[in-house]
């Protein structure tokens, strides 16, 4: 199934399945959904596209992919490596990246595929994490790196967390729909411009190892939305680095999953 989050014709934020054959309507469908699915069967116009998912929380990996790492010129990681993004940072299909007004400028672009937990769990091992999973959705892991890495703050938190650094969507795709998340292609595209085209296979750690590690000790809630990194092709790695510019449309594709577009503007 893939469930959308939207404004609906009668300006109301729902949450709907969507068929394929026509994406801009949607079956409405009750919430809380993460135990059991209940259709209405009352269908409706989708007027703009939100994140499917409101997380309670957004963890996320870093340096999880060996290429990845060696084109920042990190040591390939022996064990996970886990920082939290802000809630507040989270915005939908086709909504605007908005380069922060806190500046200077230097904004990234990291496509990730990212994992949704459907029902509390802790200190689960890998072969039972995927009892656990909802679904999977697409992520773009916007970073400022000015604030991130760069000059002299080195504000890991800040430089991930602005308003509108955490785009998720188009749909969340549920996990019988997915064969297996550790082989699917994932892809960013800036301005028509292949940036990033990897594989899941390539991860350090795969989804399940992500999840064993992630909820040692620690309960991981039912909306809980983990990015699993990002493969090699970031903006900063390169020469000359390219940082998203008012004007640019950045598309994460996963396969399987979908494909996540935002227009990127200056926040005013």
């Amino acid at each position: 199934m893939k469930i959308a989050r939207f404004v609906s014709e009668d300006g109301d934020i729902v949450y709907g399945l969507v068929y394929l054959g026509n994406p801009d309507v949607a079956t409405i469908i009750e919430e809380p959904f993460f135990k059991r699915i209940s259709i209405t069967g009352k269908r409706t116009r989708i007027e703009r596209m939100l994140s499917p998912v409101t997380p309670v929380n957004i963890f996320c990996l870093g340096l999880n992919y060996g290429a990845h790492a060696s084109e920042t010129g990190a040591v390939r990681p022996e064990h996970p490596v886990f920082f939290i993004k802000s809630t507040n940072s989270v915005t939908g299909h086709g909504s605007p990246i908005l380069l922060p007004l806190a500046g200077p400028g230097e904004v990234d672009f990291e496509a990730e595929l990212a994992v949704v937990i459907g029902s509390e769990c802790k200190n689960v091992s890998v072969h039972e994490a995927n009892d656990y999973i909802f679904g999977y959705t697409c992520a773009n892991d916007v970073s400022a790196r000015d604030w991130q890495i760069f000059k002299q703050m080195k504000q890991w938190a800040r430089g991930k967390s602005f308003d509108t650094f955490c785009p998720l969507g188009p749909y969340l795709v549920t996990k019988d729909e997915i064969r297996d998340p550790r082989n699917l292609r994932i892809r960013a595209v800036l301005n028509g411009r292949v940036m990033q085209d990897s594989n899941t296979s390539q991860m350090i750690f795969d989804v399940y190892s992500i999840i064993s590690e992630l909820s040692a000790s620690t309960t991981l809630l039912p909306g809980t939305v983990i990015l699993t990194g990002t493969p090699e092709g970031v903006g900063f790695t390169r020469q000359p680095p390219v940082y998203l510019r008012e004007g640019d449309i950045i598309t994460v594709s996963i396969e399987g999953v979908g494909e996540l577009t935002t227009p990127v503007q200056k926040e005013t």
